[in-house]
């Protein structure tokens, strides 16, 4: 229920906390004292349209707080917390109005836009007027009510979900065809390209190591050329070696004829022919480290073109070859078990429409005799509320061929206002002060279903006489044992019965000596009396007129 609503510079309002009980409560108060503008300030905190008109006169912002005390699985609680929003407590609604027609929307001091607060608000309350349609111009609430009556929300959930999958069914269905539909345009495309794949047989990462592989073989290739120099000079023919082992051996029986004079040398060319020998094993070595198969160069250079050509014939990059191959056995089989594929398929559409088919026409059953039921509570409504002479008709019209997530049935509200007239949608048929006891017929046949925890009525009793008044009064009582219902009236009947009374007047500003503001104030036995009697008697109160509130509020004790 809305258990508070704060009002901060919004029109004549300055400043105003007010706080709501269960039940009944009214707003009464003399015309222009600023009943509609506690009604649009809380249409805004809801998620109503903002209007920089609405901001004080001076100010540059305007805001609006609504406090909603719901229980935990309230559908608005867990609209909420499926957009990430903390819910813990109360729901705080908090709308920020600027002068220059921005606003800002919050929930539990979250931003929000005002699209989730528009639809989590709808949730919480209903506000009707003689010219609101909200509840009746819309064909699917009319379904929605009806099934809220006769209990059959969670048939209506059911067949909803035997729909799609009924609709997913059909959509594979459908794709698969056209898989196969397109594999066959292109079969034998498709077959010599997974016959040169499989030939080929990509693998993952193979790109990659054969381009190491060749590109360290050419490397090798390019080094052994140097290698084979060195090796032929240390080696070969030209080798410096004997030359210099011949050369040390003369200069050693030399050196026995002349001692102290060669041996230095000697010892530096043995010396040296000790390095040469190294080196000559070294180089060995090297080339047997470099040592490579040109063949098997030859084979890594052929797998590699032959991979790249297949990348460029197909338009894909060679590490996608392994993937595309996958991609076209599978589109291959397919083809080749695609007739024995689309039969199951088609089976299972089949069975996925049968058991939608009969769980809609059972709920369509259902809705039928539901709707005679509805149409027979809301007539038994009408009498005391000055149409007797009127009939309301839940219509139900199904159409198998023209099932929706809601089943095959279409659901309107129609009346007669007047025997002999033609009956039609009730939004077209009937006049504003009609339809609002239409309405308030509805909402009392329908008790707690299908409707927010809170029912705002604004002025539906305009325009009746006391009977008719008092017939309101009792009904909007009856709703309100078992939804929070607020009501701005004229009526002193409707006021008589209320839980609160609330008095919207205007006075001068708090603020600003020279400027007038609203004020609501909840009134106690004497004022409440009082101001019933002014309803009674007009601008004059007079004693007679007093009794008869104090008369009218005992009877309703």
């Amino acid at each position: 229920m809305l258990s508070q609503i704060s009002i901060r510079d919004i029109v004549l309002i300055e400043r105003l906390d007010l706080s709501f009980d269960t039940g009944l409560s009214v707003l009464t108060g003399e015309t222009g004292a600023g009943k509609s503008i506690l009604l649009d300030s809380l249409s805004l905190a809801l998620g109503g349209r903002g209007d920089g008109g609405l901001v004080r006169h001076g100010g540059d912002k305007g805001q609006v707080t609504a406090v909603f005390d719901v229980g935990m699985a309230h559908p608005a609680r867990l609209m909420i917390r499926e957009n990430g929003i903390d819910d813990d407590g109360d729901l705080i609604f908090r709308r920020v109005q600027s002068a220059d027609g921005r606003t800002k929307a919050y929930v539990n001091d979250q931003p929000v836009s005002v699209q989730l607060m528009r639809q989590a608000g709808q949730l919480l309350v209903e506000i009707h007027g003689q010219h609101d349609d909200r509840a009746l111009v819309d064909t699917h609430a009319h379904r929605t009510l009806l099934d809220a009556f006769g209990g059959l929300a969670e048939e209506a959930e059911n067949v909803a979900g035997l729909y799609r999958i009924w609709k997913e069914a059909e959509r594979t269905l459908k794709k698969h065809r056209e898989k196969v539909e397109a594999a066959a345009r292109e079969a034998d495309y498709l077959r010599s390209s997974v016959e040169e794949l499989e030939t080929l047989s990509p693998q993952d990462g193979e790109e990659d190591d054969l381009a190491e592989r060749r590109s360290r073989m050419m490397k090798a290739e390019r080094i052994a050329v140097d290698i084979n120099e060195a090796s032929e000079f240390l080696n070969g023919n030209a080798s410096p070696v004997p030359l210099i082992a011949s050369m040390v051996r003369r200069l050693e029986r030399k050196s026995h004829e002349a001692p102290g004079l060669l041996e230095e040398t000697v010892e530096l060319l043995d010396a040296a022919l000790n390095h040469l020998s190294d080196a000559q094993m070294a180089v060995e070595a090297a080339l047997r480290k470099t040592e490579y198969d040109p063949k098997e160069l030859e084979r890594v250079e052929e797998r590699l073109f032959a991979l790249r050509a297949a990348a460029r014939k197909y338009s894909v990059p060679v590490t996608t070859l392994p993937a595309l191959a996958v991609k076209m056995i599978s589109d291959l089989a397919d083809l080749d078990a695609g007739e024995e594929k689309l039969k199951q398929l088609d089976a299972q559409l089949g069975l996925t429409k049968s058991a939608f088919d009969a769980a809609a026409v059972a709920l369509s059953s259902k809705r039928h005799h539901t709707a005679t039921a509805l149409s027979e509570a809301v007539m038994a409504e009408l009498p005391a509320l000055k149409l007797e002479r009127a009939r309301f008709m839940a219509e139900v019209t199904s159409d198998p061929q023209a099932a929706t997530a809601d089943g095959i049935d279409v659901v309107e509200f129609h009346v007669q206002t007047n025997p002999g007239t033609r009956p039609g949608p009730i939004m077209k048929v009937a006049s504003g002060g009609e339809l609002s006891r239409f309405l308030l017929a509805l909402k009392v046949a329908l008790a707690d279903r299908g409707s927010a925890p809170t029912l705002v009525f604004d002025e539906i009793d305009t325009g009746v006489g006391g009977a008719v008044a008092d017939a309101i009064g009792q009904r909007l009582k009856r709703l309100s044992k078992t939804v929070q219902v607020l009501s701005v009236t004229h009526a002193p009947q409707v006021a008589a019965r209320a839980a609160t009374h609330l008095l919207i007047s205007k006075g001068p500003s708090a603020e600003k000596s020279e400027a007038i503001a609203t004020r609501v104030a909840r009134m106690d036995d004497r004022a409440r009396t009082e101001e019933i009697a002014r309803m009674l008697a007009g601008a004059s109160v007079t004693d007679e007129a007093r009794a008869a509130a104090a008369r009218l509020l005992a009877g309703n004790v």
